[in-house]
């Protein structure tokens, strides 16, 4: 499983106040950095997220989660080129796909369900999934999903319903679902800690490569250390630091 996403690197704006912007690909699970590409000046992530995908020769037997900005054709084809397949979300941002995906008759779909609890709020995730619809034009689309997650917090209840469109034939209910949240492993295991832990965006590192660079350094850290056994990248910093023996041992293991 591998996740796509972009961020900013806010704290490195230039004259202009624009800022870089860099799409990377996480592995699930493991919290690796696999590859990093940055946004060129005058594109957006869209394109970057095509050209991440063609630095890897061959993606056979893996699945790749983006969210509902890449829900792409064009995209589709190239991850399916690669040899892997998709998941990808529809959500408002596209209303023609999204209502039509809204007007298959769930109601009659058996329904799976898992409830999740932390950090003071309970979440339901309810999901359920169908052949692709012969209208569905994503290349090698194979089934699509409705995913409900009612989350309650202090009381408060919020639901929000997307639909996902996936390439992989043989994925359950429930493997779709772990999917879908296991894509912001991305946000909480790299960007979060790249900004909280190594303060990327305070950071006035601005010229020339330099801003991707140091994404690139605070990114191979990462990857250094979370398969070494490391969940806690500030705990593991401060490990390190007390003995550069280790540090060295690290880069060599």
């Amino acid at each position: 499983m591998i996740a796509i996403d972009g961020k900013t690197v806010r704290g490195a704006k230039n004259k202009a106040g624009k800022a870089p912007h860099l799409v990377a690909a996480l592995a699930h699970g493991i919290g690796a950095v696999l590859g990093q590409v940055a946004v060129e000046a005058k594109s957006n992530e869209i394109p970057a997220v095509r050209d991440l995908l063609k630095t890897f020769a061959d993606l056979a037997g893996a699945v790749i989660t983006i969210d509902a900005m890449h829900t792409q054709h064009d995209t589709a084809r190239v991850i399916l080129g690669r040899g892997a397949d998709y998941v990808m979300t529809v959500k408002a941002n596209m209303p023609t796909l999204y209502r039509q995906l809204k007007n298959l008759p769930w109601s009659a779909v058996p329904a799976v369900s898992a409830v999740s609890t932390g950090h003071g709020r309970r979440a339901r995730r309810t999901i359920k999934a169908v052949l692709a619809p012969a209208w569905i034009e994503f290349d090698g689309a194979a089934q699509v999903a409705q995913l409900r997650r009612t989350v309650t917090k202090t009381g408060k209840k919020t639901v929000e319903v997307v639909y996902l469109i996936t390439s992989d034939r043989g994925a359950d209910p429930a493997a779709l679902a772990g999917w879908v949240r296991g894509h912001w492993e991305i946000e909480n295991r790299l960007h979060w800690v790249r900004d909280v832990t190594y303060l990327e965006d305070k950071s006035l590192v601005r010229t020339g490569n330099a801003p991707r660079v140091m994404a690139s350094l605070r990114s191979v850290a990462i990857s250094l250390l979370r398969p070494d056994g490391h969940a806690n990248i500030a705990a593991a910093n401060r490990h390190h630091a007390r003995d550069p023996q280790r540090t060295l041992k690290l880069q060599t293991a």
